[in-house]
């Protein structure tokens, strides 16, 4: 399958004045500042396939929004090479943008005051959009997201979740073939996140459309994503499927057991014992112990008696919390 994003040895620097402190301190700062170098993007190679649904995680300030950026055409990278759809973002931006789609959680590109059927027509313009093929993508857009109710109102006066479906609307009216969606479900109920959800699964497999995703929520990465790229201060860490993540920690099992009496001390080859209080213990099982059902209650009974026990695995977000954990990197 064809690449369509293919990143290769990004950089990006910034220059950051620095304040100086004490007596004269402002005339210091204006005719002899100095500046500290950030590197917020250290040789970022990845590339991305047509059709694909990529999450971009990481922590705040790892990157993510830089990156985005540049795979807009926002930023010029300070080194490396980007080629997105067979073109360079920052170079002759103006044609780059006819293909590509962005929708910001906490930003919109529809006008305040103004119907939101007015912004679509405006973004027609824009676009250069042809009427007949502008009514069918309305149409259609209109059929999966429900906006009949929405079109003839200001933007002002709509929900947030009302607001997101009028966000991801007007950044398909093109009809693009990369989408970037920058915190998409921020803030909405869960019957809107599930809706939106769907509808990008939706565009996804009517249009064939790339899909870069960034979030903190990792239900959206779980329901939505194929591949994951991991960054952390400025570096990709980790790239590939979230179920082979999902699958390195789900062999850590917490069983919760109840026994028909009493015991003083609990121990069970295999596995740790967090809690015990009377009739009650929680045991994980360690890194070299594999947690099988049968296995456990085989060999637990066969020094205790057990009434019943519970097993949980971790959370998709205690997943992410151990994968942040062992690359060392935390929220900035």
């Amino acid at each position: 399958m064809a690449s369509i994003i293919d990143f290769t040895d990004i950089c990006k620097t910034f220059k950051v004045p620095l304040r100086a402190k004490g007596k004269f301190s402002m005339f210091k700062n204006f005719f002899a500042r100095k500046y500290k170098t950030i590197e917020a993007l250290k040789n970022i190679t990845f590339k991305v396939d047509e059709g694909d649904i990529v999450g971009y995680i990481g922590p705040n300030g790892a990157g993510k929004s830089t990156t985005i950026k540049i795979m807009s055409g926002i930023l010029t990278p300070t080194s490396g090479n980007c080629v997105i759809n067979g073109s360079v973002p920052w170079k002759n931006r103006r044609e780059f943008v006819k293909n590509i789609g962005v929708v910001f959680g906490q930003r919109s590109q529809l006008w305040w005051d103004v119907p939101v059927i007015d912004s679509f027509e405006l973004l027609r313009d824009i676009y250069k959009i042809p009427r007949e093929e502008f009514d069918k993508t309305l149409e259609l857009l209109n059929d999966a997201l429900n906006l009949d109710d929405l079109l003839n109102r200001p933007l002002r006066q709509l929900s947030l979740g009302q607001k997101m479906k009028c966000e991801l609307a007007g950044s398909l009216l093109h009809h693009p073939k990369i989408l970037f969606l920058d915190e998409p479900t921020i803030g909405l109920d869960a019957i809107t996140k599930l809706a939106v959800r769907d509808f990008i699964k939706f565009i996804n497999k009517k249009w064939n459309t790339t899909i870069i995703l960034t979030t903190h929520d990792m239900n959206d990465i779980e329901a939505l994503t194929n591949k994951i790229i991991l960054i952390g201060k400025g570096q990709i860490l980790y790239q590939g499927s979230f179920e082979n993540i999902k699958n390195q920690y789900s062999s850590s099992k917490t069983i919760v057991v109840e026994f028909a009496k009493d015991y003083d001390d609990i121990h069970l080859d295999g596995y740790e014992t967090i809690s015990h209080e009377k009739r009650f213990a929680t045991l994980k099982n360690l890194p070299s112990k594999q947690f099988h059902p049968k296995e456990f209650v085989n060999e637990i009974t066969r020094s205790y008696d057990i009434v019943d026990f519970q097993v949980t695995s971790l959370s998709v977000d205690e997943v992410l919390a151990k994968l942040y954990k062992e690359y060392e990197i935390v929220e900035r």
